[in-house]
């Protein structure tokens, strides 16, 4: 019976080249969305604009200041997103900036990173399952729907969750087998906690499965000893400090993010809640249905084998972060949440499978050694222990097929749940002709945005931003009057985050009364000048709907 394959320092030339080409492939599929988006109007001032803004000045050696994130929500003109987010891991793309100045670049960056997250996750199914396994775990990632959800929607972070996972699972394996150092792995957990501040709490469940696999003798215990207490104990501290002391210092509130008050005010009380309600806890993990449906996308994206491994616990850290929430935006498919959850999830169902097809190795050697002696001694047609036999001899045939072939059906079942679930998705809209075709609103919003000249400040409705954020200073069209001397306002369809389409008509209405003239108007998009501005913005929050 052929065990996985074990690893080797180098792959060979042919699995390079394989993976190579699926990597490659996912770059320039997740290109196509990212810009077919970009092209028809999909994407957003929120969030891409803000990334924008914060890149364009790490560029220039600044911090990541993001006006439009600042004036919107009441932080003042000179907010850095270091104070909403923990993420210092953008600063590494600022250099390319400087090829390219401007939303597009992001987009390349973010469907190069998320591609490249498939060369250490089949070196960690190579490893743990086999070669034709590992490709096609590779090739599900790749079609994965929180992957597609993720390129979806603008530029998040959490590009950068994917490859870093992938290469904290892939170098422990790797330590694990002998092929890798221990530093490699603490690099990669580090590198994690600079990816967004609640990723310490994954880096600290990793940490306890170290611990709980370091209870049996494994090589290099000690070690593993050491990074397992490092990492749960690290992660959770890295939680704490950059919430409660970092985010503050860079103009932010520490509980900006808090959605636990079912629970208790703050941390430490509801935990307590948490502890001391377990079944109300649990309830609210599951309820509304909206939370079960993404578990199930979650668990069948990896066909199920997570919940026979013990690295299940990262995902479900993240989850329990975001299902106990009272924010219903984190609860569901869209968006680029479920991203960070992917690999875990995936590396989770490698690990389970790994585990059992060793046990299935183990027990069909006992059960074919059974079998040859009962049918010796036991050949009776009609007697019961002839039926013990068959039937002895059945399990061990299914245990030596799982042992044999385990892996590659489960891998063929994780590559046919994300073939089955691109419908469903965002990858759905390559499928058809009009992903790139402009229809007769997004032409008239295209000649709206070309109204506007280079270098001013201008107000843009949530879904034209990005068209102007290379060239001028954009901020949010919102619920305030911000008084800057451009508008681009959109009165055609309903646009974050003002309360409805009348709400938009008002707006425009009142900007119109007090001073704004007209430019532009066409198919409900309007450009308004405002000929003699006010010297400062408006800077106070935007009301929310009633």
């Amino acid at each position: 019976m052929a065990a996985p394959a074990v690893g080797v320092r180098r792959f060979p030339v042919g699995d390079r080249v394989g993976v190579a080409v699926i990597a490659g492939l996912a770059a320039v599929l997740y290109l196509a969305l990212s810009f077919s988006q970009y092209h028809t109007f999909r994407t957003s001032t929120y969030d891409l604009v803000i990334f924008d803004q914060a890149e364009r000045s790490y560029s220039r050696f600044g911090l990541p200041v993001a006006i439009v994130k600042g004036v919107h929500n009441g932080f003042g003109t000179a907010f850095s997103i270091l104070g909403d987010h923990f993420s210092p891991i953008l600063a590494v793309l600022a250099p390319l900036y400087w090829i390219h100045d401007g939303p597009q670049t992001l987009l390349v960056a973010q469907a190069l990173l998320f591609a490249s997250a498939v060369v250490p996750l089949f070196a960690f199914a190579r490893r743990e399952l086999g070669t034709r396994p590992a490709y096609l775990v590779a090739a599900g990632y790749a079609l994965s729907w929180p992957v597609a959800q993720a390129v979806a929607f603008d530029f998040h972070e959490a590009a950068f969750a994917p490859v870093l996972t992938a290469l904290l699972f892939e170098r422990y394996s790797a330590f694990r087998h002998g092929r890798g150092r221990w530093w490699q792995v603490a690099l990669a957990a580090v590198a994690l906690l600079t990816v967004k501040e609640d990723v310490g709490l994954l880096v600290s469940a990793f940490g306890l499965c170290l611990l709980a696999s370091a209870v049996r003798p494994v090589p290099r215990r000690r070690t593993q000893v050491l990074l397992g207490l490092a990492f749960a104990a690290g992660g959770l501290l890295a939680v704490a400090v950059t919430t409660r002391y970092v985010i503050p210092a860079f103009g932010g509130r520490s509980d900006y993010y808090w959605r636990y008050g079912q629970f208790g005010p703050t941390v430490p009380t509801a935990a307590w809640g948490i502890v001391t309600h377990p079944l109300d806890a649990l309830r609210t993990f599951v309820q509304p249905e909206i939370k079960v449906r993404t578990l199930l996308w979650l668990l069948g994206m990896a066909a199920l084998a997570p919940l026979a491994s013990p690295y299940l616990v990262l995902a479900l850290a993240l989850l329990a972060e975001r299902m106990l929430a009272d924010q219903t935006s984190w609860w569901g498919l869209d968006f680029h949440y479920n991203a960070f959850l992917v690999i875990p999830l995936l590396a989770a169902g490698i690990d389970g499978v790994a585990r059992i097809q060793r046990w299935c190795a183990g027990r069909a050697g006992v059960g074919r050694s059974g079998v040859g002696q009962s049918g010796v001694g036991r050949a009776g047609a009609g007697s019961r222990g002839g039926r013990e036999a068959r039937a002895e001899g059945t399990g061990s045939r299914i245990r030596a097929f799982v042992a044999r072939r385990g892996g590659l059906v489960w891998a063929c079942a994780v590559l046919a749940v994300a073939l089955a679930a691109v419908p469903s998705f965002a990858f759905d809209r390559l499928l058809h002709g009009p992903a790139w075709q402009r229809d007769s609103a997004q032409r008239a919003a295209a000649s709206a945005v070309a109204q506007v000249p280079p270098g001013v400040t201008v107000e843009a409705a949530d879904t034209l931003g990005p068209q102007l954020s290379g060239r001028d200073t954009v901020l949010l069209w919102d619920r305030l009057p911000r008084w800057a001397p451009w508008v681009v306002a959109d009165v055609h369809s309903h646009e974050f985050p003002f309360c409805d389409l009348p709400d938009q008509l008002d707006r425009v209405r009142y900007l119109k009364d007090n001073g704004y003239r007209v430019t532009y108007q066409r198919d409900g998009y309007l450009v308004l000048h405002l000929p003699d501005p006010p010297r400062r913005l408006s800077t106070a929050p935007s009301p929310g709907c009633p």
